[in-house]
This record gives C-alpha cells, structure tokens and sequence, in this order.
C-alpha cells in the first residue's frame, strides 16, 4: 500500500523556468529558538515582503499535540480562533525584488525521513541552489556583545571564521540537521547558522537575534531582508535592559561575568564578517546605498530580470 504524499503543491505555474536556481531560507518553530527568533523572523518577513503559499504539508501527520500544544482562544464563554499547525513553503520576493523559498511553521514531531525526502525532491525539482538554515540556541552570553554564531555546513565560503564557537560535541538533533546531512550527502549546498541568545532572555522576544538571523540569511543568499521594525524593538528592548542593570546589582555582576568570558573567547578567535567587502572593511550606510544604486543601475529591463537563470545566478551577481 503506497504512502500519500505529506506535501501537496498548491501553485499553478510549476513549470515556470524564472523558479529554477533560487535559493531557500528555513525557519522553523522548534526547539531550537530561544528568543522567539523564528515568530519575528516571519512577522518581519510576511509584514514587509510579498509572499505566495506554493506547498504545504499535512502538519496533522507530523505533529504531536501534547508536545506541541496549539494556541486556542476563550472569549468568555466559549473557544474560538484555534491556531492549527502549520508547515509550509512560501515563494517570496525581497526588498530588490529578488525572490527565494521560505520554508517556514512548526518542526515536525514526526516522519522526519520523509518531511525530508519530499523536501530533498523540491530542491532536485526545482534546482534549489542554496538551503540556509537559521536556529537560536540558549547560551551564557552577554547581551551587552554582538550576538555569536555558529556557522556550519558545506560552502567553506559561507562559514570559515564566522563562527564564535566551534564545539565537539553530541547534542539533541533537529530536522534542520538532519537535513543538513542528507543535502551534504546527495553534494547539494546547504549552511546553517546557530544563533547564541543570552540564557536569561531565551523566554523572552529578543530582537537582536532575529536582527542577526535575517543578516546572515540575507548575505548568504544575496537578498535584501527587511529589519527596520526588528532594530527598532531591539532598540527598545537594550534600553529596558540597561535600566535593569542600573537597578540590579545581582543582574550587573552575572553580565560583567559573562562580559569577561566573552571578550577573553572573542581575543583569542578572530572572526571574519559576511559583510566585509575584499578589503575587510565594513561598509557604511552610504556605501551599502551606493552599491544599491549602482545594482539597481545594471538592471535595464526588471521583467528579463527576474526571469533570467544562468547556472543559478542573476545578473549583477558578483562573479
């Protein structure tokens, strides 16, 4: 007796060659997201960004409701607004116009070998060119320091000297890694970044993270992501903060530990940034809207733009 699918395509024009070579970003809700990094990143994303549901998957097959309990509302006297699972693939269109896969819902509990079989078979069908993947992981981190990374994967361009820790180690694994094994052993690119959120804000929404999520996603990929209401709460979140340190000793002190450990580690590793040009040199504001200009410059015809392919890449790609 044949399986069905867990996948079921709902776009009309699969044939389309303009979605051949895009890339694909992941964000799952899971185990891995302290912070709430995963609810922001697709607040930002679906708030600012035209999005088209292509694929969904039948989350009633993969979810297991005492662990994953779904959010229901009561309004007095009776239930309301009950919030299925989901888990779904979303055609998107950044802020250059430029479009990519978004992959996005609730971790499957269940039939992860075959959530990923069916995902492998997107990739092959529409000849995804890069699969990133972002998570956010609980740490003994300050939030007064830029937020760490561990980057990992198979494109060495994508993830040498990013990382701010680099364990061996055995730990719980999620359908991202696994993902990335099976994409690593078919010789399909794939990265993941492994965000470090400070222990005590893991609960909490914190803007930073998700701030540095979509940066790394957005320099892999070569997209321009939207973060303008991120900055903004993270803004508002560091001077919440700020106060409570101001009030708190006990608070003061457990950050000015976790401040040494963190600048004692950064000294002895040197990172290297995906947004540092050929000179190592970080790019102002003026000189991030110059470059946008002068891209925006080279593309005389949008339309023969977005539907134009070559080996994966777009043009005014650097080579």
């Amino acid at each position: 007796m044949s399986k069905e699918p867990l996948m079921t395509l709902v776009a009309n024009e699969l044939d389309d060659p303009s979605l051949q070579g895009l890339g694909m970003y992941i964000s799952l809700r899971g185990m891995s997201d302290a912070g709430n990094t995963h609810s922001q990143v697709a607040n930002e994303l679906f708030g600012k960004l035209d999005s088209e549901l292509f694929a969904s998957f039948d989350a009633d097959e993969l979810v297991a409701y005492t662990s994953q309990r779904p959010r229901v509302t009561f309004l007095g006297d009776h239930f309301a607004g009950y919030q299925a699972p989901r888990l779904e693939i979303y055609l998107m269109t950044d802020e250059l116009e430029q479009r990519f896969w978004l992959v996005t819902g609730v971790e499957p509990d269940l039939k992860w070998e075959r959530v990923i079989t069916e995902l492998i078979s997107f990739v092959k069908a529409f000849n995804v060119d890069l699969v990133v993947s972002t998570a956010s992981l609980p740490m003994p981190v300050p939030h007064t320091r830029p937020v760490g990374v561990t980057a990992h994967g198979n494109r060495k361009d994508l993830i040498e000297n990013i990382s701010t820790w680099s364990p061996t180690v055995e730990s719980p694994a999620g359908l991202t890694s696994l993902l990335e094994i099976r994409l690593n052993d078919i010789e399909r690119d794939v990265v993941g970044y492994s965000l470090h959120t400070p222990h005590y804000l893991a609960e909490s929404e914190y803007p930073a993270v998700a701030v540095a999520a979509l940066e790394y996603v957005g320099a892999a990929l070569k997209l321009a992501l939207p973060t303008d209401n991120l900055r903004e709460a993270g803004r508002l979140v560091d001077g919440q903060l700020a106060e409570q340190l101001e009030n708190s000793t006990d608070v003061r002190q457990m950050v000015d530990g976790f401040e040494k450990r963190f600048d004692a580690h950064s000294q002895e590793h040197e990172r290297r940034s995906l947004l540092l040009d050929e000179g190592e040199n970080l790019p102002d504001a003026e000189e991030l809207g110059t470059r946008v200009e002068d891209f925006l410059a080279t593309i005389e015809d949008t339309d023969d733009w977005l539907n134009s392919t070559d080996n994966g890449q777009l043009p005014g790609d650097p080579e």
